[in-house]
């Protein structure tokens, strides 16, 4: 077996603090775009980009069929104006699903038709020394949460004539920090930390001179946090098709800060038998540091492209991360484990050849996920049918 080629840790970290300082809430993704367009031109793997700026990739292999995607999203959480209100401040919508609890205290920039403004957002009562205890019985929601400009305003008109508008952009400082012990912490990690994973992994296989055995197209998305994210991004006869996103760490969950995690199945629905197993595989083959997990309140770009009606073969890689939409938390060893199994995947055969077209006709080629005798053995024994109806009269009638 082939070692792999290494994924360089510190360009991946380079890239992922270059992805952090462009603000990207969805809808407002051009400037990233564009940043990860550079760096695919200067690893040398060619693209196209849709008109809103989905970037389809191209990693050629040694056949073009059957082909596979793997996809990362660079759209973030975010807000966009609500409302001026008669005092100036702003009321302010969620883009994306996230608590409004986590965006209270927050540094944020308004992107504004003629500039940028800044501010906070703050609970509607945020003075203790005004409120005392009924600062602890505020409710938690994006009604109880307003947006305090830095620029003088006291009234909407103020704050109308600084060019603030409904529908204005808000996005929400990352505060990026990386530690000695690896540990990085920031906001919007989903999924720039992905992003940067799998840059490393295309610049790891083309520096290597290896050719993949089969075509991939690597997806950058826009709209995965609103849930449309791969819909409509897939123009190739793609059979297999890996979404790389947030493995969250918490109570309940099997993720790790240290292991990349294959998910088996989120909000909608288990993942493909095949394609993960293939993947979990590829991770003991290769000594990478892999779990298992599912996610229950949780979609993805595979999920999207399901939805969209292509009939393919889906997965989920995910880095694991502690308070996920919130002020995040990863490592660089669930980040270089996700980066390490993107490149062995990528340098892999396809889970099924004769995924190259429909099984027509035949089930001679099709896959079986019961392979050992024993997985059809059974403690509950269905009991033959002349046990539990009678059937005598229908042969009378039969001889009849």
């Amino acid at each position: 077996m082939s070692p792999l080629p290494q994924p360089d840790l510190n360009y991946l970290q380079r890239v992922l603090l270059e992805m952090l300082a462009i603000p990207s809430p969805t809808g407002f993704t051009d400037t990233i775009v564009r940043y990860v367009g550079e760096r695919l031109e200067e690893i040398g793997v060619p693209f196209e980009m849709t008109r809103r700026g989905t970037i389809r990739a191209t990693l050629a292999g040694r056949r073009n069929s059957p082909d596979r995607a793997v996809s990362a999203h660079l759209d973030t959480i975010g807000a966009i104006v609500r409302e001026i209100k008669p005092n100036g401040r702003l009321a302010l919508a969620p883009v994306g699903c996230w608590s409004s609890r986590f965006a209270e205290g927050s540094r944020v920039t308004v992107f504004c038709e003629n500039g940028v403004l800044r501010g906070s957002v703050l609970p509607l009562l945020a003075s203790g020394h005004a409120f005392n205890t009924a600062v602890d019985t505020l409710p938690i929601s994006w009604d109880h949460v307003e947006l305090r400009l830095d620029i003088y305003t006291v009234s909407r008109a103020d704050s109308e004539t600084l060019g603030v508008a409904i529908g204005d952009f808000v996005a929400f400082d990352p505060l990026p920090e990386f530690t000695e012990s690896g540990h990085i912490s920031a906001r919007h990690l989903d999924d720039k930390a992905g992003a940067a994973a799998l840059l490393a992994a295309l610049k790891a296989i083309r520096e290597s001179g290896r050719e993949p055995p089969i075509d991939c197209h690597p997806l950058f998305t826009i709209t995965e946090e609103i849930g449309s994210g791969a819909a409509g991004a897939l123009p190739w006869d793609v059979s297999e098709f890996v979404g790389i996103d947030i493995a969250p760490v918490a109570e309940g969950q099997n993720s790790s800060e240290h292991a990349v995690s294959v998910a088996l199945q989120d909000s909608g629905g288990p993942y493909d038998f095949h394609l993960s197993r293939h993947l979990l595989r590829l991770g003991e083959r290769h000594e990478i540091a892999v779990r298992r997990d599912l996610f229950r309140y949780y979609h993805s770009d595979a999920q999207s492209a399901i939805t969209a009606g292509h009939d393919i073969r889906t997965a989920l890689l995910a880095f694991g991360c502690d308070a996920t939409h919130g002020y995040e938390r990863t490592h660089i060893d669930s980040l270089a484990a996700l980066a390490k199994l993107l490149t062995a995947y990528l340098l892999s055969p396809p889970v099924f050849d004769s995924d190259a077209k429909p099984h027509e006709g035949t089930l001679e080629r099709f896959s079986k996920q019961l392979e050992h005798p024993v997985h059809m053995e059974s403690t509950t024994h269905v009991p033959p049918v002349d046990d539990l109806i009678d059937t005598s009269e229908d042969t009378d009638k039969s001889r009849d």
